[in-house]
């Protein structure tokens, strides 16, 4: 048995449509996918969300399950990114109202209002509130990006302010305080970078991978990098991105949105960008993810086996759709990660 009958006859049919289109190169005119288009709405993960959106278009916290800081605009960002993930698009009415209240709050310089959110320090330093976070454009913007807004004026407007909060080695740093970049902890740590934060960086990252054009650009080839320098292997969290996005997982934190280093992930990120298997980090990803595979054909999700589908969905077209010549540069070298610096011993 392979993974084909398991996916196609899994209950949703968001991801049976995924799974023809994606997998299995099945057309829009097909009679199977347009059947199972006419469905979507009904899918739970799906129907729960448009039952609750509200009447300007926003969802409320209470929509998604977590801790959601960021309110109205950060809960509207995360369910356009689900609703993006299981196939909806720009023509959907509620894609369309939710896109509206995201622009709607837009700044004139292209980004999103701030969480007012402290500063993680070092004890014995004083806490500041952070007055710019990459993460408050980045995450709105992966939402309108999800579903189909990436080229949209206003969402190229958003792009702009993005990369123009890059700093100079191509990371996205925690954010600034008072003209200084923020403390940035030992688990969001990047190798090569002094004030690179992994979670920023991943954030902006996601949103360069879901244009079609700046997809292939310097500031993602550089940041994917970056971000391939984390070589650990923590294999708890392969699919958490996935499962958070269908609603398996709770969807919340701010700073901490993307502390997990999750290798499916890590995976998408490379075949939308374009690194392949010449690189040898991601010849080692692909090897680890393989040997993960179960005996069906499926990677199991320990934490929600719910999910387990959608995520054997996601590494299967990632492996599909990852190159193996792609004449791939990579500016940083392979060193080993160490997330929190040892100091040296008293004794």
């Amino acid at each position: 048995m392979t993974w084909i009958p398991l996916l196609l006859t899994d209950p949703s049919p968001c991801l049976r449509l995924r799974v023809l289109q994606d997998l299995l190169g099945r057309g829009d005119h097909d009679t199977e996918v347009r059947e199972l288009a006419a469905m979507r709405d009904d899918d739970p993960p799906a129907a729960g969300l448009l039952a609750c959106q509200g009447d300007d278009g926003s969802w409320s916290t209470s929509a998604l399950e977590g801790n959601i800081p960021g309110g109205r605009l950060q809960a509207t960002s995360q369910a356009l990114t689900r609703l993006g993930y299981l196939g909806f698009g720009m023509t959907h009415p509620a894609v369309a109202r939710g896109a509206d209240y995201l622009f709607s709050h837009q700044s004139r310089d292209g980004s999103w209002e701030k969480v007012n959110i402290q500063q993680e320090t070092s004890k014995g330093h004083d806490r500041g509130y952070y007055d710019m976070m990459p993460l408050q454009t980045a995450i709105p913007l992966r939402g309108l990006a999800a579903c189909g807004y990436a080229t949209d004026p206003r969402a190229e407007k958003a792009f702009d302010w993005l990369l123009a909060q890059r700093m100079d080695d191509g990371a996205w740093p925690t954010g600034v305080v008072n003209d200084n970049y923020g403390y940035v902890a030992g688990y969001r740590r990047i190798a090569h970078s002094r004030w690179g934060c992994r979670s920023n960086t991943t954030g902006a990252l996601i949103c360069l991978a879901l244009h079609p054009e700046r997809r292939k650009g310097e500031a993602a080839r550089r940041a994917l990098g970056m971000l391939l320098g984390r070589e650990t292997r923590e294999l708890q969290n392969i699919g958490f991105e996935v499962a958070r996005t269908v609603g398996a997982e709770p969807a919340g934190g701010w700073i901490t949105y993307f502390a997990r280093f999750d290798l499916a992930l890590i995976l998408d990120l490379c075949w939308r960008i374009g690194a392949g298997t010449d690189d040898a980090r991601v010849a080692d990803l692909v090897a680890c993810l393989q040997e993960l595979q179960g005996e069906y054909g499926v990677w199991e999700y320990a934490n929600r086996p719910q999910a387990s589908r959608w995520v054997t969905f996601d590494i299967l077209r990632s492996l599909s759709r990852l190159e193996g010549e792609t004449h791939w540069v990579t500016f940083q070298p392979r060193t080993p990660f160490q997330p929190y610096q040892r100091g040296p011993r008293r004794f």
